[in-house]
C-alpha cells in the first residue's frame, strides 16, 4: 500500500509520475475520506485530463480548473460524488466531458470499451468494468511508471471493498471485471476513495478471496434460514455487525450475491 493516511481536502497530491489528485471535502460512510479527483498530465504546465470532477463544490471545481490546461474530462461512473460537478466544470472550462453513460457527457462522446485516448500527453485506455454500477469504467495509463497505473473509480477502493449497486450492478459482471483488471498485472491502483495501492494483480486476488468468503457465508446462512430467505434476513445473519449508516449498502451486496447464487445454482 502506497499510503495509509489521506491528506486534507484542498491539497493537490502526486500519486504517480502522470497522476495527481485533489481530495474533495465530502467524507462519509460511502465516500470514505472523500472523492479523489485525478489530474493526468505528462508534462508540467502542459495539457491535463481531469477524471471525476466530484461534487458540486465551487472551491473544488475552481481548483481543478486552475491546475492546468484541461483538455478533457473523464467519468468513471454515474454516482453523484463523481459526477455532480461535471456540468459546472464543463461550464467553467469549456472542456468536453466523456462518460460511458451519455447522460453524463457534456460536449463529448460516450466512452467505448477498449478505446485508446491520446490526451494529457499520454495514452489512456478505457476498460469497461461493470459491477459496482453498469456504467463503471477504469482508465489504464500504460506509460505511467514501470508497470503503469489504473484509475479504478469505485470498482476497487483503497480501503475495504466496493458495494454492488444492485440491480444495476451485478456480481456476475463484477467478477468478470476483476478478471479483466487482474490481467493488467502489477499496475499501481489509483482508486477514487482511500489510499493508492501498489499492485493491482495482488489486490484483485484479495477482492476475489473476499467475495468467495462472503458467498460461503451466505450459503451457510441459507442452509440455516432456508433457500427462500429474504435479503433482510440474510443481511442480519451475515452482516450483523455493520453500522446503521451502511446497512443499506450491505443489503444491496447481499441482494447481488443471492441473485448470483440463485442463477449459478
Amino acid at each position: 500500500m502506497a499510503a495509509s493516511v489521506q491528506p486534507a481536502p484542498g491539497e493537490i497530491v502526486r500519486s504517480t509520475p502522470l497522476a495527481r489528485y485533489r481530495l474533495a471535502d465530502n467524507p462519509g460512510p460511502m465516500s470514505l475520506d472523500g472523492t479523489k479527483s485525478y489530474i493526468i498530465a505528462a508534462v508540467e504546465g502542459g495539457s491535463t485530463v481531469v477524471v471525476d470532477p466530484g461534487p458540486a463544490d465551487e472551491v473544488h471545481l475552481s481548483a481543478l480548473a486552475a491546475s492546468g490546461n484541461v483538455e478533457l474530462v473523464l467519468i468513471t461512473h454515474r454516482h453523484p460524488d463523481h459526477t455532480e460537478g461535471a456540468q459546472r466544470f464543463h461550464e467553467l472550462t469549456g472542456t468536453p466531458v466523456r462518460a460511458a453513460d451519455p447522460a453524463f457527457c457534456f460536449g463529448g462522446e460516450p466512452l467505448r470499451d477498449g478505446e485508446a485516448i491520446q490526451a494529457g500527453g499520454t495514452t489512456i485506455q478505457v476498460l469497461a468494468t461493470p459491477g459496482h454500477t453498469s456504467d463503471s469504467v477504469c482508465f489504464f495509463l500504460p506509460e505511467d511508471g514501470t508497470n503503469g497505473s489504473v484509475l479504478t473509480g469505485d470498482t476497487i477502493l483503497g480501503r475495504g471493498t466496493t458495494v454492488l449497486d444492485y440491480p444495476d450492478g451485478t456480481l456476475q459482471d463484477f467478477m468478470a471485471s476483476l478478471e479483466k483488471l487482474g490481467a493488467l498485472g502489477p499496475a499501481v491502483v489509483l482508486p477514487a476513495h482511500g489510499p493508492d495501492l501498489e499492485n493491482l494483480e495482488s489486490v484483485v486476488l484479495t477482492y476475489r478471496d473476499h467475495r468467495d468468503e462472503r458467498l460461503a457465508q451466505i450459503r451457510a446462512a441459507l442452509q440455516e434460514l432456508g433457500a427462500d430467505a429474504s435479503v433482510q434476513e440474510v443481511t442480519d445473519a451475515v452482516y450483523a455487525d455493520v453500522p446503521a449508516s451502511v446497512r443499506g449498502a450491505a443489503e444491496l451486496s447481499v441482494a447481488a450475491q443471492l441473485e448470483y447464487l440463485r442463477v449459478a445454482g
